[in-house]
């Protein structure tokens, strides 16, 4: 099996990171291949735009997603992006491993999904997306580091329900080009923890792994 891991994580004693090296540790000793994109560590642009292109279509007008299907067309996509889709394609299973910022992805994250799930190459010019997405055949799950306690993400929880809060991430983005997406794995609060209850947290990521091929998606 081939492993992505897209890591988003600004500080590599993070234990953010820790999640990362215990995935790539693991696959690695089953004989996978794991490869990883360590956004921060390459310092990735997040910002798509007419960087992504050798050349336009359109220099009178610029519309992304159009330049997106030309370059992909073309083979127009600048080294940086081609890189990316290169690796992303022979990944069976992708992991975004990031904090849960906002809400959200940190940016550097969000830029990779801009600027990698590019129209033409992810989706659209002829590609369906959620069941009939080009990607159907991966598997996609996000490892994920939280701030608040997991009692704040509960139904009754101050920050909301957890799957509410992943939505746009696990159904907009890897459940819409069309992969497999599996549960999320979540660290809560990991910053207000004891070395103890992160080892039960480390040896939590260790059994969800060895069962990945058990998990079921999650639409």
């Amino acid at each position: 099996m081939n492993v992505f891991i897209i890591h988003a994580h600004p500080e590599e004693k993070s234990f953010s990171t820790t999640l990362k090296n215990i995935a790539v540790e693991y696959f690695n000793e089953q004989g996978n291949e794991v490869v990883v994109s360590d956004l921060y560590a390459m310092k990735f642009n997040p910002v798509g735009g007419s960087n992504d292109f050798e050349e336009l279509s359109n220099k009178e007008f610029f519309k992304y997603q159009l330049e997106q299907v030309n370059a992909f067309n073309n083979n127009l996509f600048t080294h940086e992006v081609k890189q990316e889709m290169e690796k992303f394609l022979k990944a069976d299973l992708v992991i975004l491993n990031f904090p849960l910022w906002w809400f959200s992805v940190p940016a550097i994250l969000k830029g990779w999904v801009d600027r990698i799930f590019a129209m033409g190459f992810a989706y659209g010019a002829g590609k369906g997306v959620y069941d009939s997405g080009a990607f159907k055949n991966k598997k996609a799950f996000c490892c994920l580091t939280t701030g608040g306690p997991e009692a704040a993400y509960g139904s009754n929880g101050k920050n909301g329900n957890l799957e509410t809060i992943l939505y746009h991430i696990n159904h907009g983005m890897l459940y819409f080009v069309g992969m497999q997406t599996l549960p999320p794995f979540v660290g809560f609060s990991p910053a207000r923890k004891t070395d103890e209850e992160r080892n039960e947290v480390i040896e939590k990521y260790k059994l969800y792994l060895k069962n990945i091929g058990n998990h079921q998606p999650i639409f």
